[in-house]
């Protein structure tokens, strides 16, 4: 017979519940307020102040405005080309490593895994980083935005925990098959750990639609640029408008910066809220099964 929970008890739950909501409420409500803003007319949205729960008005000039933008649309396919080519690299090397390391019967596996733990603290810093790209011929070209980051540590040791995870039978059964070190990784380990793989592919496609940074540092050609580039380039230029004019005499251009801001802020983020769904069922199962130690 399951027990009744006692007065206490329920009151900390609803408490809880009552918390975590109020607490979603303060996280989700400044992309709301984005949301509706995008779809609102400018000039009632350049002079409102308070919360905002709906459009004022409704209005699309602000995604017309911003996809008649020639810089959006090379931002967007070289994000897609950058998250695409990016992430599938970042995976299958990171599965590689990982592979490696999990290995029980492999040579100098401490060392090795203490000399990979250690770039987790210790790096050569932003200039020594400029300078090995630029020696290696990797400035302007896209591929600096992928070879530098090839790896993330951290991601590795993850997915070294889950491979190690999986039962040493399944690899046998697989060795007295004749299967290579290919065949096992990839045939055996991978298919048992989708849910850490899918995580990572998560993991390593979010860093790519995010990153800007490295863009700025590495990148001369604006054919180039990746979209957030684009994007942090026509925040700046607006909020330079914005303290540049005062409210009175504020141009219909002043009015259009605010709303396009908006639209460009959901426009870069849409797509990439968008995989969370399908990622999900694998998420806490990959993240728990790759930090437990096997």
């Amino acid at each position: 017979m399951i027990e009744s929970k006692s007065f206490a008890s329920r009151a900390f739950d609803i408490f809880n519940y009552v918390f975590l909501f109020v607490l979603s409420l303060i996280f989700l409500y400044p992309m709301w307020y984005v949301l509706v803003g995008s779809f609102s007319d400018p000039r009632q949205l350049f002079v409102y102040q308070g919360f905002l729960w709906k459009p004022l008005g409704f209005s699309l000039l602000g995604y017309k405005a911003a996809f008649d933008n020639p810089n959006v649309p090379i931002g967007y396919l070289n994000t897609l080309f950058y998250v695409g080519v990016g992430t599938i690299a970042n995976v299958f090397v990171t599965a590689l490593g990982a592979y490696t390391l999990s290995r029980p019967k492999l040579m100098f596996k401490k060392l090795f895994t203490i000399m990979v733990v250690f770039t987790m603290y210790f790096n050569g810093g932003m200039i020594p980083t400029f300078l090995v790209v630029k020696g290696v011929g990797l400035y302007n070209s896209r591929m600096a935005l992928i070879l530098p980051v090839l790896v993330n540590t951290w991601n590795m040791i993850v997915m070294r925990t889950a491979f190690k995870a999986i039962p040493a039978s399944l690899e046998e059964s697989a060795r007295l098959d004749g299967a290579s070190e290919f065949t096992v990784l990839f045939r055996i380990i991978v298919p048992c750990a989708k849910a850490t793989i899918a995580v990572m592919f998560l993991y390593y496609a979010v860093d790519h639609w995010n990153s800007w940074f490295n863009a700025m540092i590495y990148l001369q050609d604006r054919e180039k640029y990746p979209l957030q580039l684009f994007l942090r380039e026509i925040l700046l230029i607006s909020v330079q408008n914005a303290a540049s004019a005062d409210a009175g005499d504020a141009s219909d251009a002043l009015y259009m910066d605010t709303l396009v801001k908006y639209a460009l802020i959901i426009v870069s983020t849409a797509p990439i809220l968008c995989i969370y769904p399908f990622v999900q069922k694998y998420f806490m199962k990959g993240v728990m099964m790759g930090s437990v130690k096997g």
